[in-house]
């Protein structure tokens, strides 16, 4: 008889608590990359509702979330706006809705200042950063040197493209990630969605070699082995649960995939639980 999995026994599963001697503490489940919407739709507050209902459903507690502005190149006013609502979204749903702060390198100076100002005034945890500039592109290191100054983590837009037709030209994949944590090894990395499309075996290889760069889980593509072969490669200390709005595909491949009980916690909530712990207060 085939194994199935209801509502209600994941739930259980995701946010049981042993109770015998020695057992591990409570599980905070974190969701390390995901997003509000940005405010050019009538509906948009219902529609940030509905991520926090899906979270309440899956047992999700929080949720690190960005906004990002619809134009390319992003300008500087359109990441002001996203980063102003992301903070009224997070005084919505205090304690739940946790921020990054998305900027444009290209704005030098105003995008450094715009991060510090979020962490510092809002309580932002890290940076989001998109497809205007590789990582590795000269424009992102003063946003990237700050990051390690607050000890915050840069959240960077990722994938490993080559078949689409028109790829993002600007695209970081995981190499690129990897060169950038060699350059600056006091900043952390989160490289976003192993699961977003792409060739998902050679970009957690890419990562390999790079300590303080993380993987998050985040994607609608749902292919057998990806996080096993993740955990395998990295280490189960450098995998993050994500969703990136994919949300019950993105729990159902953490609690479905062949790795121990202590690893699924460490993906679950653990290792981004000491991520957001390095931040200076």
């Amino acid at each position: 008889m085939p194994y199935t999995l209801d509502r209600r026994t994941l739930l259980q599963a995701l946010a049981a608590t042993p109770v015998i001697a020695g057992a591990a503490a409570p599980l905070k489940v974190i969701d390390a990359h995901n997003h509000f919407n940005f405010h050019n739709r009538p509906d948009w507050a219902e529609a940030d509702r509905r991520v926090i209902e899906a979270a309440d459903k899956l047992g999700i507690e929080q949720l690190c979330c960005s906004i990002v502005p619809p134009e390319r190149p992003m300008t500087m006013e359109g990441c002001r706006l996203c980063n102003q609502w992301m903070a009224e979204g997070m005084k919505r749903y205090p304690g739940r809705v946790l921020g990054y702060a998305i900027v444009n390198p290209g704005y030098g100076q105003a995008a450094v200042d715009e991060v510090r100002r979020n962490v510092e005034e809002h309580g932002f945890i890290g940076v989001k950063l998109y497809n205007d500039f590789r990582v590795t592109d000269p424009k992102t290191a003063p946003i990237l040197e700050l990051a390690a100054k607050l000890r915050i983590p840069i959240l960077q837009h990722a994938g490993h493209t080559t078949w689409l037709p028109s790829p993002q030209p600007n695209i970081s994949d995981a190499g690129h990630v990897a060169e950038a944590a060699r350059r600056f090894p006091e900043t952390m990395f989160i490289c976003a969605h192993i699961c977003g499309g792409g060739d998902w075996e050679w970009s957690i290889k890419a990562l390999r070699d790079a300590p303080t760069a993380y993987f998050d889980t985040s994607g609608s593509v749902a292919d057998e082995g990806t996080v096993e072969f993740a955990v395998k490669t990295l280490g189960a200390d450098r995998v993050l649960f994500a969703c990136d709005l994919s949300m019950t595909t993105s729990v159902g491949r953490i609690r479905g995939a062949a790795i121990s009980e202590t690893d699924r916690r460490k993906l679950m909530g653990e290792n981004m639980q000491q991520i957001l712990a390095r931040r200076i207060r």
